[in-house]
């Protein structure tokens, strides 16, 4: 078990706290000038592998973005938190508008078996797009076991046990590496990279690809027909007694009379 190569998937996405707004042709969000960061997900997958690293249970740390050139500031923090180095994929703003779970998972795979990989990490899911599908489908893909929705992840022998977040509560699985494990919330809390590692992680090596080069086609399968603001909630009213809102329930007919 010792020695392990974990590769990570880093997406950049709108920052988790901008405010959201849609373009006045509803083709898509506006982008431009607006802060994006690493998705929080995939920052907590970052953190984990560079914990296993430190506690001598991975060997290396590869951290992978598919996008367009800013990506390889995403990466250059994943690398400044501890990952060892970095694979930009690099798929032009127009692509990547249309870029799909199924695209990203299968280059994540190709680049998981070039790598030799012994464990594929990601965010349980994007802040952006919500998919919660990359992980699971490179485990399709791939055909290994996977760990997704991981609150905690230990080593046992031949082996991980990993503890998922469910809708009942918690479920403990064990899963043989070669694995597909996907972070949620509760794993951890990403570190800060600080100003020394910001600037080791400058030195740090970064391969540039192309979804060509893993026979990759990134041609959508399919199309965003419209995007729309949610609808502005109506206000509510107060009343002075639970008679008058079983009066008001009645008349508007949502309670028997």
């Amino acid at each position: 078990m010792s020695g392990l190569r974990v590769i990570v998937g880093c997406k950049r996405v709108i920052d988790y706290a901008v405010k959201i707004r849609v373009k006045p042709d509803k083709t898509g969000v506006i982008t431009d000038g607006v802060k994006h960061s690493m998705n929080p997900f995939d920052e907590i997958a970052v953190e984990e592998a560079v914990r296993m690293k430190e506690k001598k249970l991975a060997s290396e740390v590869i951290a992978v973005s598919c996008g367009p050139t800013q990506c390889q500031e995403t990466l250059r923090t994943a690398m400044a938190m501890g990952a060892d180095k970095s694979i930009h994929v690099e798929v032009d703003a127009a692509t990547y508008e249309n870029l799909q779970p199924l695209h990203v998972a299968k280059i994540l795979a190709k680049v998981a078996q070039e790598e030799k990989a012994d464990i594929v990490f990601t965010g349980k899911q994007a802040i952006d797009d919500d998919c919660n599908q990359t992980g699971q489908m490179v485990a399709a893909i791939l055909d290994w076991p996977q760990a997704t929705f991981a609150s905690k992840v230990e080593k046992v022998d031949g082996g991980l046990t990993v503890t998922r977040e469910i809708d009942g509560g918690l479920e403990t699985i064990k899963v043989k590496v070669p694995a597909v494990l996907t972070a949620d919330l509760r794993l951890n809390e990403p570190r800060y990279a600080t100003l020394p590692n910001i600037m080791k992680a400058k030195k740090k090596p970064m391969a540039k690809k192309k979804p060509a080069d893993y026979g990759v086609d990134v041609g959508p399968r399919q199309s965003v027909l419209k995007v729309e603001d949610p609808p502005v909630r109506q206000a509510g009213s107060k009343l002075d007694s639970v008679e008058s809102l079983v009066a008001k329930l009645k008349d508007a007919g949502l309670v028997p009379s």
